[in-house]
C-alpha cells in the first residue's frame, strides 16, 4: 500500500515541473591573483571544456587529460594538440552537468572541486568561478571552518549557521556570490560521502535559520570569550536579525587565552575603528596578529600590550561553545536556540521549473 501511494503521488505530479537543487557561485583561489591555471581531470570524471565554440574533451589517463590557461590579451587555452585564444572557458561533465575537477595555481596549491567551472579575466588576471550544489558548498564549508573531533551535533549546528549564511547573503560579491575565504566562508576541496561534516549537511539538509520570517545571514566565531558579542558592540552596522549577546559556559569557565605586542598606531585603531580596526590590524600584520575583541591593554617598553580571551569577532554561533553543549547531550536545535534567540529552525523553499502548457 504505502509504494501504491507513493507512486500515485508521483505520477500525479505535472510531468514538465521538476525540482532543482539551490546553487550557489563561489570564486576560488582569488587569494593568487594567477595569471596562469591549470585544468585536469579528478579520477574518473571526464570533463567537456567550452571555449568560444571550441570544445575540449578531457579523458583520465590520456594524453588529453588537462589545459592550461594562461592570461594574455584574452584567455589562452593550451592542450590536446592545439592552442587558441577566447573570452572565457566553462568547464562540465559531457552531459554539461555539475562534475568533479581538479584546478591547479602552477608551483603553489593543487585542488579539487565539484560543479560547473567559469574562467574569465578581470583587472588583469584569471577569476574562476563554480557554481555548485549549496549541500556541497555546505559540506565543504564545514569541513573547512571547523576542528577534528567537533562532535556531530555542533557539525550540524555548523552547517545550518553555514547554509543560512550562503542563502541569506548570495550576491554578496559583484561578480559571484562569495569567495572562498573568511571573507565569506573559508571552502576548500568537498568532503568524502561518509565524513562527519558531509554526515551533518546531509542530516540538515535544507535547514536555516529565520527571524520574523525571513533568513538569517547567520555568523559564527571560533571562540567567544565568554559571551557573545552583539554587531552593535563592535562598531558594526546593525543587522537585520538583533544579535543577542549570551553567556557561553564553556569559554567562561576555561576561556581562550592571548597576549599580543603593538605599536601604538596599529593600537589605536581598535578603539577608534571597533571589529574594522581588528580586521585592519590582521590584513596588515596577519590574520592572528589580534585573536578577538575581548581584552585589556597596558604601555610596556613602548609597545601596547592586549591581554585577550576568545578567537573571532565574538557574534553568533561559538563553536567552542557549540561543541560542549553537544558533549553535554544538546542536540543542535538547542545549540542553535542557545546562540540564536528568537529564530527558527525551518525548511527551504523548494527551487521548481514553471510547469509547460
Amino acid at each position: 500500500m504505502r509504494c501504491l501511494c507513493i507512486a500515485f503521488f508521483l505520477f500525479a505530479l505535472p510531468l514538465s515541473a521538476q525540482t532543482l537543487p539551490h546553487t550557489v557561485r563561489i570564486g576560488v583561489l582569488g587569494i593568487f591573483h594567477s595569471r596562469q591555471l591549470t585544468l585536469a581531470v579528478s579520477a574518473n570524471s571526464p570533463l567537456l571544456a567550452i571555449a568560444n565554440g571550441h570544445r575540449f574533451f578531457l579523458q583520465p589517463r590520456s594524453a588529453c587529460s588537462s589545459l592550461s590557461i594562461r592570461k594574455e590579451t584574452k584567455l589562452l587555452i593550451s592542450g590536446c594538440g592545439k592552442e587558441i585564444e577566447a573570452d572565457n572557458l566553462r568547464a562540465t561533465s559531457r552531459n554539461q552537468q555539475a562534475t568533479s575537477f581538479i584546478l591547479t595555481v602552477p608551483g603553489k596549491l593543487s585542488r579539487r572541486y565539484e560543479g560547473i567551472l567559469e574562467i574569465k579575466t578581470r583587472n588583469n588576471e584569471l577569476v574562476p568561478v563554480i557554481t555548485m550544489d549549496l549541500e556541497l558548498a555546505v559540506a565543504s564549508t564545514v569541513q573547512a571552518e571547523t576542528t577534528s573531533g567537533t562532535p556531530l551535533e555542533a557539525l550540524k549546528a555548523q552547517a545550518v549557521v553555514s547554509r543560512s549564511y550562503l542563502f541569506a547573503n548570495l550576491g554578496r560579491h559583484k561578480n559571484f556570490d562569495f569567495c572562498d575565504l573568511t571573507h565569506c566562508q573559508v571552502l576548500r576541496e568537498p568532503p568524502s560521502s561518509g565524513s562527519p561534516a558531509a554526515q551533518a549537511a546531509a542530516a540538515t539538509q535544507g535547514l536555516i535559520l529565520t527571524f520574523e520570517g525571513r533568513p538569517v545571514a547567520t555568523m559564527f566565531t571560533r571562540s567567544c570569550g565568554g559571551r557573545t558579542r552583539t554587531p552593535q558592540e563592535l562598531g558594526l552596522p546593525q543587522a537585520a536579525y538583533p544579535y543577542f549577546s549570551v553567556a557561553c559556559d564553556a569559554c567562561e569557565k576555561d576561556p581562550v587565552r592571548w597576549t599580543r605586542a603593538l605599536s601604538e598606531e596599529d593600537a589605536a585603531l581598535l578603539p577608534a575603528m571597533g571589529e574594522n580596526g581588528r580586521l585592519a590590524i590582521c590584513r596588515k600584520l596577519g590574520w592572528n596578529s589580534v585573536p578577538s575583541n575581548n581584552f585589556v591593554a597596558r604601555m610596556e617598553n613602548g609597545k601596547v600590550v592586549l591581554e585577550g580571551t576568545g578567537q573571532g569577532d565574538g557574534i553568533g554561533l561559538c563553536q567552542r561553545g557549540a561543541a560542549f553543549l553537544a558533549a553535554q547531550s544538546s542536540d543542535f536545535h538547542e545549540i542553535l536556540t542557545h546562540y540564536f534567540p528568537k529564530t527558527k529552525i525551518e525548511p527551504l523553499t523548494p527551487v521548481t521549473t514553471a510547469p509547460s502548457n
